[in-house]
């Protein structure tokens, strides 16, 4: 088997790995020994920053898998703590149990009303634990078709914060009938009769995110990530390797700037220099701000050409592979009995 060297950016990632854990060690040393270690932590503080501006200067795809999933990063609770007012949060889906994995709730965004539905990570081991790491159970997506539901009654927007590394994929969740609430949220929603605004925040992961994520508009942060599979799955089945991620990162096609280019994302918000949890005060008024513009403007398009809309937006994707097929069809349509002997 061919060794494979490594690239340069995962060298980078192992000096700035190993730059940190010795800066915590002088720390640590500097606390329980009550010592000074300014000589000596300096220089190595100024290292460190140098490799982050060497690596977020220009991120590959799989240092922004790795920001996407930073512990740190604004969760939904953050965001609509910070963006809504008024909030009043619904639990259960009337069939079987309330999912912490999934919030559903009442608010108001700029002093209107709106339905708010997001996957509910944790910052620490003990709330992902309390959460189930954000992946819901079926009863928690029939829980946010269940606000949705109501969001038409009363003819609010819809907000749905995107950041789940996929859907909980357990036997009890199967045979719940997970398969069926994923598809059953995304039938809804393509046709749901109130504005809908997506916003991926962090992890968009497979059938998990596609569940709240069918939007009139979708807008994602700089460095969130939205794929069908996650890299190490992905590398897996290809080259019956995991430690491959970095590889399947590059061909996945799953940064937001990816995305908005194949027409997956309407819109790319700006994150702080080394991602939102660096200034999360900054991140959210990026998002309080794209939020407040394409609301407005989807309250004044008329519903029936709202959903007219939608439907266009979703039967685009995969027009590469359509015409594709087109092409190669005319061209055999127009070879000569000459050519095919």
């Amino acid at each position: 088997m061919t060794e494979r060297t490594s690239s340069p950016a995962a060298d980078l990632d192992r000096q700035l790995a190993d730059l940190e854990q010795e800066i915590e060690r002088l720390r640590k040393r500097a606390r329980e020994q009550s010592v000074s270690v300014d000589a000596e932590l300096g220089p190595l503080l100024e290292r460190a920053d140098h490799l982050r501006v060497q690596i977020y200067t220009n991120p590959s795809p799989w240092h922004i898998v790795q920001l996407a999933r930073q512990s740190q990063r604004p969760r939904l609770l953050d965001f609509v703590g910070s963006l809504c007012s008024d909030v009043m949060e619904l639990h259960g889906d009337r069939l079987y149990r309330d999912d912490p994995a999934l919030l559903a709730a009442l608010a108001r965004f700029d002093g209107r009303p709106v339905v708010v539905i997001g996957h509910n990570k944790g910052k620490d081991t003990k709330e992902n634990i309390a959460r189930n790491f954000g992946m819901p159970y079926p009863e928690g997506y029939r829980k946010a078709l269940r606000a949705m539901r109501l969001a038409e009654k009363f003819r609010y927007p819809v907000i749905s914060f995107v950041d789940t590394p996929g859907a909980y994929p357990g036997d009890e969740a199967e045979e719940r009938g997970q398969a069926e609430a994923i598809a059953r949220n995304i039938q809804e929603m393509s046709r749901l009769r109130v504005p809908l605004v997506v916003v991926i925040t962090g992890e968009g992961g497979s059938g998990g995110a596609l569940a709240i994520a069918v939007g009139d508009v979708v807008l994602m942060l700089q460095y969130a990530v939205y794929t069908v599979i996650s890299p190490e799955g992905c590398a897996a089945i290809l080259w019956h390797d995991a430690s491959r991620a970095r590889d399947a990162a590059e061909a996945l096609k799953l940064t937001a700037q990816d995305l908005q280019t194949l027409g997956v994302v309407d819109e790319v918000l700006p994150e702080p220099f080394g991602g939102a949890h660096r200034d999360p005060d900054a991140t959210f008024a990026a998002v309080r701000e794209a939020l407040g513009r394409h609301l407005q403007a989807l309250r004044e398009v008329p519903i029936e050409v709202l959903l007219d809309r939608r439907y266009k937006k979703y039967r685009r994707m995969g027009r590469i592979l359509e015409e594709s097929t087109q092409s190669a069809q005319s061209s055999q349509s127009t070879r000569s009995p000459a050519q095919d002997g």
